[in-house]
């Protein structure tokens, strides 16, 4: 699942796509419909999704 997300935003990054275009409008929403391809119940923890949340935001400018 890891390998599989860092591939995607390598991929991103060497196409120059915005981390926008990958995670949408809530970066919560985009991991957890990504981690339910690989995991049954997809939970994302409140910490974790403050940190995604605040990490994108900061990637995204």
């Amino acid at each position: 699942m890891f390998e599989d997300l860092a591939d995607l935003f390598e991929q991103a990054a060497a196409d120059g796509t915005p981390i926008r275009e990958i995670v949408g409008d809530d970066p919560v929403e985009f991991v957890e419909a990504f981690v339910q391809n690989y995991s049954e119940g997809g939970y994302v923890p409140p910490r974790a999704r403050k940190r995604l949340t605040d990490d994108i935001e900061r990637a995204a400018g």
